[in-house]
This record gives C-alpha cells, structure tokens and sequence, in this order.
C-alpha cells in the first residue's frame, strides 16, 4: 500500500499550467457569452491566472497564445507575471485564423503561405527566448474538405519542411509539442490526425520534440490511456492538453465528462514515470457560460483528485494479480484506489501547504470577483479571437 506521507509528498510538487485564453472571453463557435470583469489584456489574464495560482498553490505557470497575447515587450510581461508568483508557461501558436490559411499553413501549396507560417512559429521561438519559455506548443487546422483536393504525401513533406526548420530554430533547454486532432476543422483529411502521426514526425525531429495529448481530441472510445503507456515507453510524451468532451468537441472542465478515464490516464502516467519527469500538465479549456476563475480552480482540483486516486494503487497487490491472472483482483486494486474519497487527504496537502483547504470557497470570499468588475471597464476586453 502507497503510503499517504509519499502521496502528499507527490502531491506537493505536481504543476498544472493554466492558460490565458481561459480567462477571456472564449466559447463555441456560434456564439462567445461576455462576461464582466474579464483581461483587457494579457497583463490583466496574469493577474487573474496568479489568484488561481494563490488558492490551488499547484498553478505556478500560463501559457500565452499568439497573437491573441501579443504585447510590445514580452521581457516586460514575464517580469510582470513573476512580480504576480507566476511565470510564463508554453507559447501556443495560431496559424489558423488568418485568410491565407483558408487552405491550410504549414502544408499550404502555396510556398508564400507556407513562409508566413513558419516566419511565425519563428516569432514564437523569439518571444520564448523573451519570456525564458520551456515549449513551443504546436496545433495546425491544416486539412482538406474533398478527396483530390490536394495531394497528401506532398502535404506531409511540407509540414517535414516547416517543422525541421523551426525545429533548428529552438535553443538550449527548449521543447517542441506537437499536438494532434482527429479531425476539425478539415473534414476529409487532416494533416496531423493522430498520435502516430505525431510521433513518427517527432520521432525523425530529435530529442526536442515530443507529442501532446489533448484529451478532448479522440474519436469516441480511443483508449487514450493507452497512447500515453506508449508515449512514456519511447520517451515522447511531452505534455497533456486536459479537458472533457461528450461528443465532438473539448472545451469542458478536464474531469467533467469522464472523470474515472482521467484517473486510468493518470495512473498510467503515475506508473510510467511521467508524474516525476518532464512531462507538462497543461489545461486547454474555454469557459462559455461558467465563471472563469472558479471553472480554472474546479479544473486544477479534478486534476488533483485523478492523481491522489492513481498515486494510491497498492502497486504491489495489482502487480501480484497480474501476475497470478486474477483478473477480478488486478481490476478491484484500481477501483479501490478510484472509490477513495481523496478530498480530506487534499485538504490536509492544501494545508500542510499554507493554503486554506477549501480553494473555492476561499476564492469566493477574497473579493477579487467583485473587485476586477468594478476596475475592468471600458476597453476591449480581451478574449476569443483577440
């Protein structure tokens, strides 16, 4: 039996990155639910990211999003966020909102498109050195909608290309995730469709890449816990995109959907070896109708709970039934550790921390809700698409 002392040790270090674009106004694609007090700017989405931070005490970093957090001195925003007990997490890019990209980025046939994309993954790279970011987080739309449309062995050398190029691009002590969606928004072929996909670019990169999972990206019934043993086993797991989705889409709270699934994820990273390694715990939510701030905390919290539960499988006992073929056994072992109410051992982490045990509740009662819609208005706020 894992013993609690050794569990809220783990607990103590783990790190949640929380990103920006959750703290604007974000949503679905038919319509974005305003909400007063939100970020005017980025500067104001650190503010809000390092009360998150303040409360959970496992929220020490924020990824950006460009050119959504585009300001005129990153130096200046990093040393903002480290004034606020934050720091600047994974830079995310978008090449996917811009007219030229209607037929893809990275894998466009047109080479004056495929340089604007790739000059501006390269400006990802330059504010990563600005800011003293880790990873350059990468997803592309690049697809086609009709068969012929495009040739798709072409389509995957030019996104060899691009992502060599950059790929050179990155310095000492700097990552490339590389993120993967079955589908969306191309609706025949997608460029990067899958985690095989993935890795077998990352896998002829080097070192410095490493694949993401986003959870909510799968079509229904993948056995996501499955390509994470695989990714940890080669060494090219980079890092979770955590969120929930019911049916296609994956912008919900991590843990809302399934949250049993995000514990035999967790496990396998547990038992992997990921919990301990470099492997970057990132959400990657939009909250439409639901209070940002207390949404971010709630998710910080599931994801909590999923690894309290996965650092408490009596590894002894489930390998002793693995190896005796006592299937019932080697299946209760998990489900013990799952039915473990972990809320009181969290508390007790939260408090051996200096933190107050209940995170939302002392959110609610600080009186920054109130406080950022009195000061935030006027101005554009900053938010999907900003």
């Amino acid at each position: 039996m894992t013993e609690p002392a050794a569990v809220k040790a783990a607990l103590k270090t783990q790190a949640v990155e929380t990103p920006s674009w959750a703290y604007g106004n974000s949503g679905t694609r038919f319509k974005v639910f305003a909400q007063a007090g939100v970020p005017r700017d980025p500067f104001e989405k650190l503010d809000d990211a390092a009360k998150v931070h303040e409360f959970t005490g496992v929220a020490p970093t924020v990824a950006l999003h460009i050119p959504w957090d585009r300001v005129e001195n990153y130096a200046a925003l990093a040393e903002h966020a480290k004034d606020r007990g934050v720091r600047v997490g994974a830079i995310n890019s978008n090449t996917f909102q811009d007219d030229d990209y209607k037929l893809g980025s990275i894998c466009h046939p047109d080479a004056a498109v495929r340089r604007k994309a790739v000059d501006h993954l390269l400006e990802c790279v330059d504010i990563m050195d600005a800011t003293g970011s880790r990873d350059l987080k990468l997803w592309f739309a690049d697809g086609t909608n009709y068969p012929g449309q495009d040739d798709i062995r072409s389509r995957q050398d030019r996104l060899a290309e691009g992502l060599a190029e950059v790929y050179e691009r990155l310095g000492e002590g700097q990552r490339m995730l590389l993120e993967y969606k079955l589908f969306e928004p191309a609706f025949y072929t997608t460029d990067v469709p899958d985690w095989g996909t993935a890795y077998a670019h990352c896998l002829k990169l080097g070192e410095k890449a490493q694949v993401v999972v986003d959870t909510g990206h799968h079509a229904p019934g993948t056995n996501i816990e499955f390509i994470v043993a695989t990714l940890l086993r080669e060494g090219k797991l980079g890092g979770f995109d955590f969120n929930s989705r019911f049916y296609a889409d994956d912008d919900l709270m991590v843990g809302a959907a399934d949250p049993f699934q995000l514990f035999r994820i967790m496990y396998e990273v547990v038992r992997g070896g990921g919990f301990s390694s470099d492997v970057a715990f990132m959400l990657d939510q939009c909250h439409n109708i639901e209070a940002k701030i207390p949404a971010i905390i709630r998710s910080v919290t599931n994801v909590q709970e999923a690894t309290a539960k996965a650092l408490l499988v009596d590894a002894g006992a489930l390998a002793a039934a693995q190896a005796a073929g006592d299937v019932l056994e080697a299946n209760a072992v998990l489900m013990d550790a799952y039915n473990t109410d972990v809320r009181p051992l969290l508390r007790e982490v939260r408090g051996e921390m200096g933190l107050d045990p209940e995170p939302m509740k002392a959110y609610r009662a600080c009186g920054w809700a109130e406080k950022v819609v009195a000061e935030r208005v006027g101005g554009q706020q900053a938010g999907w698409g900003a």
